[in-house]
C-alpha cells in the first residue's frame, strides 16, 4: 500500500498539468485576443506532450520577438524562433499599447513555410505557435491558415503565462507548468535575417 501511494504521489508531483502554480486553461472562456479562426489550441503541458510525442512531426515555433527569445529563455523543444512581430525602432513609442513600437514580420509566413520544408512537414502537418501568453500566437494562426495551413494550433496561456491579480505572470504557461525552457539556444533556432 505504501508502494502505491508513494508511486502516484511521484506520478503527480512528475506530470507538468500539476506542477509549480500552474492553473488549467479553459479554452471555452478565451478573450477574443486568443481565438484562432481554426479554433486549435492547446495548453502548455498540451503542447509538450504533443510535441514530446510528435517530435520531428510537429513544428514548434517561438513567435515571439528576438529579444524576448534570447533574454527570457524558450522551451527546449522550439525548433525556431520565427517572430510574429518585431520591434520596429528602439527609439519608436506605442503610446496606445505603452510599449515600443512594432510591426508583423513580413517574412512571417514565408519563414514559416521554409522551416516546413526543412523539417520534411507539408501544410497538414501540426504546427505549434507560442508566444507570451496566447495572444500573438492566435493571430500567427490566422495568418498561416490563410496561406494554406490546416492544423495551427495556438498554446493559450504562452511561455509566460497571463497577469494574475499581483500584477506578474505566474498564472498560466509553459514556465509556470514548470515544463523544461532554457536560456541556451542555438543557430539553428535563431530567426537570422
Amino acid at each position: 500500500m505504501k508502494t502505491a501511494i508513494l508511486g502516484l504521489t511521484l506520478a503527480l508531483l512528475l506530470t507538468p498539468a500539476f506542477a509549480g502554480n500552474y492553473q488549467p486553461v479553459d479554452v471555452t472562456k478565451l478573450p477574443e485576443a486568443k481565438q484562432s479562426k481554426l479554433g486549435l489550441y492547446l495548453s502548455a503541458p498540451e503542447a509538450f506532450k504533443m510535441k514530446s510525442d510528435g517530435g520531428a512531426k510537429v513544428m514548434l515555433i517561438d513567435i515571439r520577438t528576438k529579444g524576448e527569445f534570447q533574454f527570457l529563455g524558450t522551451t527546449t523543444l522550439t525548433d525556431q524562433n520565427i517572430p510574429y512581430m518585431e520591434i520596429d525602432d528602439p527609439t519608436s513609442w506605442d503610446k496606445k499599447n505603452n510599449r515600443y513600437a512594432m510591426s508583423p514580420n513580413s517574412d512571417f509566413v514565408g519563414a514559416v513555410s521554409a522551416l516546413a520544408t526543412r523539417m520534411n512537414l507539408g501544410k497538414n502537418d501540426p504546427i505549434i505557435l507560442i508566444c507570451r501568453s496566447g495572444d500573438r500566437s492566435s493571430r500567427g494562426a490566422n495568418l498561416l491558415q490563410e496561406a494554406g495551413f490546416t492544423r495551427v494550433y495556438s498554446v493559450v496561456d504562452g511561455f509566460e503565462g497571463d497577469i494574475g491579480s499581483n500584477g506578474r505572470r505566474d498564472v498560466n504557461g509553459w514556465k509556470n507548468a514548470d515544463l523544461p525552457w532554457t536560456y541556451k539556444i542555438t543557430e539553428g533556432q535563431a530567426y537570422i535575417r
